[in-house]
């Protein structure tokens, strides 16, 4: 019986074949590690490992082996033998032409195609995200990427901003899965609204310039496509924790079921993220959450995806404008201290921020991708948003006492310094004795009455900005032919936003005198606050009870169509593309009294309280070529022309119900060209383009001087309404990668450009920061301003990038990067008080700067058949504490009124500067399985 045992197994063991491989990823010829290798027909598979390298065993002579990878074209080999070992040797896969078809939702999506799709386009995908991250905020990720720049602005969590070509992310195309996510008033994205996307994303596209989307857009600096998870992802799920400087922590738990036999998925998300923050008194909370249902039919005709997805958080803010000097004065050694922050202090013991952001911004879509037959698909996305939150932050004034030197009364806002200690923080503990009546420490003889107002004690408000939002995008695709696919759709929108202040804080007081709602001819009292603090009900109230300072809602309605006709055939790939969209434009202004029409003292007639609606057409026509020379090369061009609506503050000016009597579209005409070169070791794009911008309406944050009325010069953080911009933007970008070894890869980058505003601004209008309000000159009227722009540079992005990486494969699964990236030719904000002079010079140059950041990688392979793993990842940003100015809100030079005299790296100290982050590092241990 042993004998005939130990006969049968060495036949068997004869029988057996032992297939081996590598996988590589055939786009960068790199290892593939994770990729799922199956005998067709089987259940027999096992994975690559760190280095692509498999071992099968197969009972069968004959037969094929599949190998794929998410995101990836599967391939499938052949073999032939028994009892022997057979070297399958290397298949390389290459990126899916539909890119993550099998993750994301494509019905909708504008996703470019390496050498199909003429645009200058990065792809950065989900490993790489997930790697390099770290804490920093998710648009800092594409620092490297040509003529993109990524700042933490204030420095508060999620108070990044990103620019491409020198234009800010309010007029460059942000979507998730085909849909548009800019707000509809004003086209803003808050990225502490998305702090959870970096989790869920399996891949994020930059188009450079007008981009491949068919919507009528503001894609004019460029779009970024957001493809993220979905149910359909593999069965598995993940596990971290990270931790960094000043108290980071982050804990992430997911779990996808995979598709299962009956063809329906799940996937959910959760994590959890609070620290101190690296400037002062910005400490941070915030959770994220994503849950996807799908279903997909056997026969592949019908695939629908419900996604829900939100970020609430709560985080202080560095939001007052400081200048270089109190930098200085709070450093050491001469020094700045970078983390010094005027907008907190403590209060009774306890850290009190005055500046808080909080939102809560869930979004639920419904995907469904129909396969109509082989060459008609549609596309549907329907979805919904509803934000709740807003900001809190100081009003009023206190009595400081008499001016020495003019005899009158003095009051301190929350800017001055009088109301902040030795240490440069709020004193407000003397504030909330001040406003209770108790005393006056600031110099003066009045105290507070316990009941604030606008101009009476320091209360805390809420500037609310809320809304409701729906929305869907249809797209059918049908191919005409082998060559010819025509695509036509609808992009629909309704979008409600409601605008108020309420008191966050009344700060001792026992309520808040409202004097300024003229439904109210000797105003009323507020007695209910409600604090600067998320809720994590994804539909909560919109606590618009006991509102202060200004009630307003915006109304705006979007419906427009696009077509494209794409002509593909070998080597040639043509499109023209067209879209139409009407916006229109609704303001309501609950202060404005409804039994009070006709006109003022000029005879101008009063607004009404409700504004009619304003439709204004507008649209969109784009084209471009690309021909692949040969199996290395391809050459690019594209052309664009925009007709596209300004911004709700744009039709409705100065925050009033007032319609601009200059309304006009903005004009944007581009033109790009390029050329790209691909290897198995080396790739390579050059890309020139040149985009003009005429009639643009917009606003942007200053400083300017008012004059109180005790006769007081002080700076004022304001707003600038700027009507008539025009502004030329032309350049050139480089970007590379080399694959000299299968273990090492650098990355470069650079780009040039010339950022120019082309005209004046004769009515630049100011209004405050806070309340939206109009400024008045030290006569009373309204501060209305000549701005001489035409000639000074585009500012808040550098024209001068260039970065190199550097990825090493040491051994097995250790991994070392490292960056370094270089910036010149920064520029100042728009600076009011320095460019209402004839002889104004223009934006201030700031100084050049460079960075350079390193992390690690390790990776083990674990579980059974190893194909769970656990990952280690540690990152440090800005290795060398490098000291730099990452934006200016002022352009003062020696000599001007604010000028000090002093100078710092070329500055004079006097301008109003926001540094960049010192040295950070941050550490996360992931299990996958």
């Amino acid at each position: 019986m042993f004998s005939l045992v130990t006969l049968f197994m060495a036949v068997s063991a004869l029988s057996q074949t032992q297939l081996t491989g590598i996988v590589l990823d055939g786009e960068i010829n790199s290892p593939l590690p994770g990729a799922t290798v199956v005998i067709k027909g089987t259940t027999n598979g096992t994975s690559s490992d760190l280095d692509g390298k498999f071992a099968l065993s197969s009972s069968v002579a004959t037969g094929q082996v599949e190998v794929s990878f998410i995101g990836y074209q599967t391939q499938v080999v052949s073999f032939k033998g028994t009892g022997q070992n057979i070297d399958l040797g290397v298949i390389s896969l290459n990126v899916d032409g539909n890119l993550l078809d099998d993750i994301v939702i494509m019905g909708v999506a504008d996703i470019a195609k390496d050498r199909k799709t003429p645009v200058a386009v990065s792809t950065i995908k989900a490993a790489e995200i997930q790697e390099k991250l770290g804490s920093q905020e998710f648009p800092e990720l594409l620092n490297t990427t040509p003529s993109v720049y990524a700042s933490k602005g204030g420095g508060g969590f999620g108070d990044s901003r990103i620019s491409i070509r020198g234009f800010d992310q309010k007029n460059i195309a942000v979507m998730v899965n085909g849909m548009p996510i800019n707000d509809m008033e004003n086209s803003s994205v808050y990225w502490s609204n998305w702090a959870g996307l970096s989790d869920v994303t399996s891949a994020m596209q930059v188009q450079r310039g007008l981009g491949s989307s068919k919507l009528a857009i503001s894609s004019i600096g460029g779009t970024i496509n957001v493809l993220t998870r979905t149910s359909e992802a593999r069965e598995g799920g993940a596990l971290s924790m990270g931790v960094g400087n000043d108290n980071y922590f982050k804990s992430l738990a997911s779990y996808n079921t995979g598709i299962l036999e009956n063809g329906l998925s799940a996937s959910v998300l959760l994590g959890h993220t609070f620290g101190d923050g690296y400037v002062q008194g910005t400490n941070f909370s915030g959770s994220n959450y994503f849950v996807g249902l799908g279903y997909k039919s056997k026969n592949d005709k019908h695939n629908l995806q419900f996604t829900f997805t939100g970020a609430p958080q709560t985080h202080s803010q560095r939001y007052s404008y400081v200048t270089l000097d109190q930098f200085i004065e709070r450093g050491e050694n001469g020094e700045p201290n970078r983390r010094y922050n005027a907008d907190w202090g403590y209060l009774n013991g306890e850290r009190y921020s005055a500046r808080e952001n909080y939102y809560h911004k869930p979004v639920m879509s419904l995907n469904y991708d129909w396969n109509i037959n082989e060459t008609t698909k549609l596309g549907t996305v329907v979805y919904g948003s509803w934000g709740r939150g807003g900001g809190g932050g100081l009003i009023g004034s206190i009595d400081g006492g008499i001016n020495p030197k003019n005899g009158k009364p003095i009051s301190y806002s929350p800017t001055n310094a009088e109301v902040r200690d030795e240490y440069g923080q709020l004193r407000m503990d003397d504030i909330v004795s001040y406003n209770r009546g108790v005393d006056n420490q600031f110099g003066g003889s009045v105290k507070g009455s316990s009941i604030n107002e606008k101009y009476s004690g320091f209360t805390k408000m809420n500037s609310v900005n809320s809304h409701d939002w729906y929305g869907t995008v249809i797209n059918l695709n049908k191919k005409l032919g082998e060559s010819f696919t025509l695509d036509f759709g609808v992009d629909a929108r309704t979008y409600k936003g409601y605008h108020f202040n309420n008191v966050s804080d009344f700060l001792g007081a026992t309520g808040y005198k409202e004097m300024g709602n003229k439904n109210f001819a000797n105003g009323y009292e507020v007695t209910n606050s409600y604090g600067s603090k998320v809720s994590y009900n994804p539909w909560a109230s919109k606590n618009n009870d006991g509102v202060t300072q200004y009630n307003n809602d915006g109304n705006v309605r979007w419906y427009g169509g696009f077509t494209q006709l794409e002509y593909s055939k070998d080597n040639f790939t043509a499109f023209v593309q067209g879209a139409i969209s009407n916006q229109d434009f609704q303001r309501v202004d609950h202060f404005v009294n409804k039994e009070d029409p006709g006109t003022y003292k000029d005879g101008t007639a009063k607004p009404e309280w409700k504004t009619s609606w304003k439709s204004i057409l507008g649209g969109n026509v784009k084209g471009g070529v690309n021909y692949n020379i040969d199996d290395n090369h391809n050459v690019f061009g594209n052309v664009g022309y925009y007709s596209k609506q300004p911004f709700f503050n744009g039709v409705y000016i100065n925050n009033t119900n007032v319609l601009n009597p200059d309304l006009m579209n903005e004009k944007i005409f581009g033109v790009e060209l390029g050329y790209g070169f691909r290897s198995a070791v080396f790739n390579a794009n050059v890309n020139v383009y040149r985009t003009s911008w005429e009639d643009r309406i917009e606003r942007k944050s200053t400083s300017v001087t008012i004059v109180d009325a005790n006769g007081v010069e002080k700076l004022q953080n304001a707003n600038v309404q700027l009507n008539g911009l025009a502004q030329l933007h032309q350049g050139v970008e480089v970007d590379f990668n080399i694959r000299p070894t299968g273990s090492l890869t650098i990355n470069g980058a650079f780009s040039y450009g010339d950022w120019t505003y082309t005209k004046d601004v004769s009515n630049a209008t100011i209004l405050d920061r806070d309340t939206n309000e109009v400024l008045l000159d030290a006569n009373g009227n309204p501060m209305i301003k000549h701005l001489y722009l035409d000639g000074s540079k585009v500012g808040d992005a550098p024209q001068l990038t260039a970065s190199l990486g550097v990825d090493y494969r040491i051994v097995g699964g250790l991994k070392v990067d490292g960056t370094f990236r270089f910036v010149d030719k920064l520029y100042s904000k728009i600076d009011v008080m320095a460019s209402e002079k004839k002889d104004a010079l223009g934006a201030l140059e700031l100084p050049s700067f460079n960075l350079f950041d390193l992390g690690l990688t390790y990776t083990m392979n674990v579980g059974k058949d190893k194909k769970n793993s656990v990952v280690f990842r540690a990152n440090v940003n800005n290795v060398f504490d490098t000291i730099y100015i990452s934006e200016s809100n002022t352009s003062t030079r020696a000599g001007d009124k604010y000028a000090t005299g002093e100078s710092w790296k070329g500055i004079d100290t006097g301008n109003q500067v926001w540094f960049g982050t010192g040295r950070t590092w941050n550490a996360t241990l992931r299990y996958n399985f």
